[in-house]
């Protein structure tokens, strides 16, 4: 198959790769040989990374929750040696923000789970927003005072403090892959005054798991994962501009863009593909 794909093959296969099917099984879907559609992947994904840098701007949300979402580049941490750990390989995280109200996702960072990557998350988020809001978010050491340089005085942040039970570590399948049981919950409202029931995490774990489902190497229990941080990176940008511009949301009846006010139509598969500069 020649690099310069027609049009309908690149959106069949950029169509198949945001609804969580495998490189591999694009190429068998597609004829197009799997370099190709790798290389368009990783193409149309730093194109829509700048897609959503432009579009995200002076948001009018105003229930924001946040979450990580682990995965791993080449191979798990622990099995990374420290050359390998320092040439990007071993457990990333995707820090996600997402409005509660309209499901938009207005910034996301792939990085460590550490202090510095907490904090220019935050910082994206905050220079996205038009309104004061409510954030919340899990009991992430990092995060009160990534809030507190990110917005200031300017936010009401509350925090989900959950307790676990001990996880059953038996060679069970079901005690190695179940989780471990909540036995308690509790809200702590840390900075202005977070209504109390809005102090939430339930809408962005759920989105964690849309992620997983419809980006193929973020899935559990596969053998599925990138080898390169520039196609993991490029893949999560890929996934959440479909996800925002192109993906009907069943809960609030279209894209979460639309619901945002950000778009006045929803895009096609092929729409997003003439913005990236592929069509």
């Amino acid at each position: 198959m020649p690099y310069h794909l027609a049009p309908e093959k690149k959106t069949l296969a950029i169509a198949a790769l945001c609804e969580g099917a495998s490189i591999r099984s694009v190429e068998r879907m597609t004829g197009v040989h799997r370099d190709s559609i790798m290389r368009l992947g990783v193409r149309a994904g730093q194109a829509c990374a700048r897609i959503l840098d432009e579009k995200l701007r002076d948001l009018p949300c105003r229930n924001i929750e946040v979450d990580e979402l682990w995965g791993y580049i080449g191979k798990k941490q622990a099995r990374a040696t420290a050359p390998e750990r320092a040439a990007g390989l071993g457990d990333v995280w995707t820090f996600i923000a997402l409005d509660a109200d309209t499901k938009l996702i207005p910034a996301y960072v792939v990085g460590r789970r550490d202090a510095y990557h907490a904090k220019a998350f935050m910082d994206d988020l905050a220079a996205r927003l038009r309104n004061r809001v409510q954030l919340s978010s899990d009991a992430m050491g990092a995060y009160l005072d990534a809030v507190e340089r990110s917005f200031g005085s300017a936010v009401d942040y509350g925090q989900i403090v959950k307790t676990y039970s001990v996880v059953n570590l038996t060679k069970e399948a079901a005690g190695r892959y179940s989780p471990a049981e909540v036995v308690e919950v509790e809200k702590a409202a840390l900075k202005g005054r977070p209504d109390p029931a809005r102090i939430c995490t339930s809408h962005v774990e759920k989105q964690n798991h849309t992620l997983r489902m419809h980006c193929r190497r973020l899935s559990r229990l596969t053998n599925a994962f990138s080898k390169k941080r520039e196609n993991f990176e490029a893949a999560v940008a890929l996934n959440f501009a479909y996800y925002n511009f192109c993906k009907r949301h069943g809960t609030v009846r279209m894209t979460p863009a639309q619901a945002a006010g950000v778009e006045s139509s929803e895009w096609t598969v092929a729409g997003l593909l003439e913005r990236c500069g592929e069509i």
